[in-house]
């Protein structure tokens, strides 16, 4: 009867139910940030999953050797349609047709090629800059979650052995049966904290990483795309 009263007694339920309130209150905080990282693990690996696979499509489709009037007539009926039918990189595309076509529009009569282009690759980098703040969104968050978290735990964790080691103050004989309680709600919290900090962390480095694959795709279009226009343009 004894033993079993003990795994009752060092059950996490029962530690995190009789820890003081600094500590549940340290404990709430990371499990809120626990929460909200996975949920925007979940959203960015759908997201860039879904950027990576249109990007292969519409580079598919541009250098199938289409007609680009054609590709861009198609980009903004998607556009129009729903913003979700175009990827990033259909969309940047569509940007600098767009300007292309306003410029050369309104130059009729003295048509200035530099100016086409420059404006063409104007309105491509804003339109990639966009993108690029899109994909990168609460990315921040998860690096902070990962630096953090860790050190809140162990405020928890510190605070908890204090705390035992205060009620020590009043017993005639200090044993490990009288601090273990305390100092095993304490540890839960740099448990806690590390489960927190640890998935943000890898996912903030994996997501960095296809981030920047993207970009370098996005630049490497926007320049090979420049080339094209000043190509026509002469």
């Amino acid at each position: 009867m004894s033993t079993m009263t003990v795994i009752q007694d060092f059950s996490i339920i029962t530690l995190i139910a009789e820890a003081s309130f600094i500590v549940k209150v340290v404990l709430a905080i990371l499990l809120i940030a626990s929460i909200t990282s996975w949920n925007y693990i979940f959203s960015k690996l759908f997201a860039i999953r879904k950027a990576r696979s249109q990007t292969e499509i519409f580079e598919r489709d541009f250098w199938s050797g289409g007609n680009l009037v054609e590709l861009y007539q198609q980009a903004v009926a998607n556009h129009r349609a729903s913003r979700d039918k175009t990827g990033a990189l259909e969309r940047i595309f569509e940007a600098g047709m767009n300007e292309y076509h306003k410029v050369k529009a309104a130059n009729k009569t003295n048509l200035d090629a530099t100016a086409m282009l420059d404006g063409a690759r104007r309105a491509m980098r804003a339109s990639y800059q966009r993108e690029m703040d899109l994909l990168e969104s609460h990315l921040s968050f998860l690096a902070s979650v990962g630096s953090v978290s860790p050190y809140i735990g162990l405020l928890g964790t510190v605070w908890g052995i204090m705390n035992s080691f205060r009620g020590l103050i009043n017993m005639q004989q200090a044993t490990l049966a009288a601090v273990a309680p305390g100092i095993a709600e304490a540890l839960i919290a740099t448990a806690i904290g590390l489960f927190a900090a640890i998935p943000a962390v890898l996912a903030y480095n994996r997501f960095s990483h296809d981030i920047d694959r993207l970009a370098i795709r996005f630049e490497t279009f926007i320049e090979e795309f420049s080339n094209i226009l000043q190509r026509q343009s002469r």
